[in-house]
């Protein structure tokens, strides 16, 4: 199982959001590729960046510090955002992203991430699909940064994208994000069972190194972690010990 750091730009700086609410914002750090390079050290293969002033609107004005991460560590960048159009997905395909993350346009405009699939190849593009468990268990997306019921079912999304190839899926159960709850397993599992070759990126919840072991356990590809590295519940000594034992 690949574990994938995460990064969350806002002005400038490495900060996290507490179920995607701005005004619950904990700032980590004035300096994003000093933490980008201490995660490196994790002999990771990853780096999940969100750029949260893009994500409220539409224009990258972290674009300096994405590109001297992508530049200055090696690491193969997945950025989300702020990326609307084709036009900024090819520019960043282009200027050291290896991956765009693509999110609520993923629901609202599925024949243009379709098109966007079928140009740039599903290695380049991650669905980034975040959902609210229905009381009868059904995963409802969301969308707009949490704030807009999408009316359809994660099912029915990925479904949608039988034919274009999907490859990479970033799924958030949003009432675990940033909160330390614990990862939705279940809901991995679950869509691990339909969907066999998807390879999934489990996203919320991630407490300590045995969340990740339980993830692994059930065979998840990849899980991303921003909290609990930041505050040092996961540590360096502890994701060699992890990497070592797959």
């Amino acid at each position: 199982m690949r574990l994938i750091p995460a990064i969350d730009l806002k002005g400038g700086k490495c900060v996290r959001l507490l179920r995607g609410d701005f005004d619950k914002t904990t700032e980590y750090s004035n300096d994003p590729l000093a933490v980008a390079r201490r995660f490196s050290t994790l002999d990771v293969q990853d780096l999940h960046i969100v750029d949260l002033d893009g994500a409220r609107s539409g224009e990258q004005h972290n674009r300096a510090i994405v590109q001297a991460i992508a530049a200055g560590t090696g690491l193969d960048i997945q950025l989300g955002g702020g990326i609307r159009d084709r036009a900024s997905v090819a520019e960043w395909l282009e200027n050291g992203v290896s991956r765009c993350v693509i999110g609520s346009m993923a629901i609202t405009e599925v024949a243009t991430v379709t098109d966007w699939l079928h140009e740039f190849g599903p290695d380049r593009l991650v669905l980034a699909l975040d959902v609210n468990l229905r009381d009868d268990g059904t995963p409802m997306l969301t969308t707009h940064g949490w704030t807009r019921d999408a009316r359809v079912s994660l099912w029915e999304c990925i479904d949608g994208y039988s034919d274009a190839g999907i490859k990479h899926v970033l799924c958030t159960d949003v009432s675990r994000d940033g909160a330390m709850a614990g990862p939705n397993v279940e809901l991995y599992v679950e869509i691990l069972r339909r969907y066999p070759d998807l390879q999934l990126q489990a996203s919320g919840g991630v407490r300590n190194i045995g969340d990740l072991r339980q993830l692994r356990s059930h065979g998840i590809p990849a899980a991303i972690s921003g909290k609990a590295l930041l505050d040092g519940e996961i540590t360096t000594t502890e994701v060699a010990s992890f990497r070592r034992s797959a």
